[in-house]
């Protein structure tokens, strides 16, 4: 649950998702969410505690305790397993082909709709995944609450573009969001977006390389054309690829 002031906070943040829910769910379907969900689901408030500047607690070592996995001896001298943060994932198929072939990495995935959340549940159910927590509700309530430096790589893919001009300023990518991505990620680490609305695409450069904490890896077209290996498909992108839009695959590193 988040806090008072988050909400607070949240109410004030213009909303950069749309629907929360699809078609009614089946009995199964509404089972995963009554059963499965709670014991994925991340609190803001035990991720980390914030501050009067809004800062998360420093205790990276709480946030490794939440995904319930062993830790090493004397871990607090220790760095825990990487953490990665996929804000938005939409049907889950990129989240879960990253915690599937990353065993030794948590994940958290944050997403809003019911639909797509019962996706990762269905895959963490049948393929035993114990690396990923969720959080189904606004990702910037979490941002502000998530230890400092505790996330190792960041993935906002495919956000929705609000394609209309007076929608705009509902965009997630932006220089409030890059604030809060900049103080949770590590030095080094690297933040992947994605997008096939070209104006996005210059909003999105736009935003990071004049944000202090940000730079964009690249040494030519292809950096940008093409999706890494590592990148799998998601199914936004294949719908975006039938009606004939052009991907932006941009990495950044947290400087």
């Amino acid at each position: 649950m988040t806090s008072s002031a988050d909400s607070a906070r949240c109410y004030r943040d213009l909303r950069s998702f749309g629907r929360r829910k699809g078609r009614k769910l089946g009995a199964a379907q509404q089972g995963l969410l009554d059963e499965l969900l709670p014991k994925l689901r991340l609190d803001p408030a035990e991720a980390g505690s914030a501050g009067e500047a809004g800062e998360g607690c420093q205790d990276v070592q709480a946030l490794a305790r939440l995904f319930n996995r062993d830790l090493p001896p004397s871990s607090s001298r220790q760095k825990p397993q990487p953490v990665w943060l996929e804000i938005g994932f939409g049907g889950g198929e990129h989240l879960v082909w990253q915690a599937s072939n990353n065993p030794h990495v948590n994940f958290i995935g944050c997403e809003p709709f019911v639909d797509g959340v019962v996706k990762v549940l269905r895959a963490v159910e049948s393929r035993k995944l114990s690396n990923i927590r969720l959080y189904d509700d606004d990702a910037r309530a979490l941002l502000r609450r998530l230890p400092a430096a505790s996330i190792d790589r960041g993935f906002l893919l495919f956000p929705d573009p609000w394609p209309k001009k007076r929608q705009q300023k509902r965009r997630l990518v932006s220089t409030a969001t890059l604030d809060l991505l900049g103080r949770v990620m590590t030095p080094g680490a690297e933040l992947r977006i994605a997008t096939d609305i070209a104006d996005y695409a210059r909003a999105i450069l736009l935003a990071v390389m004049t944000h202090p904490e940000f730079e964009w890896l690249v040494t030519g077209p292809d950096d940008w054309r093409k999706r890494p290996a590592d990148w799998p498909q998601t199914r936004y992108e294949q719908k975006a690829r039938r009606a004939g839009r052009r991907c932006s695959y941009f990495s950044f590193r947290r400087r």
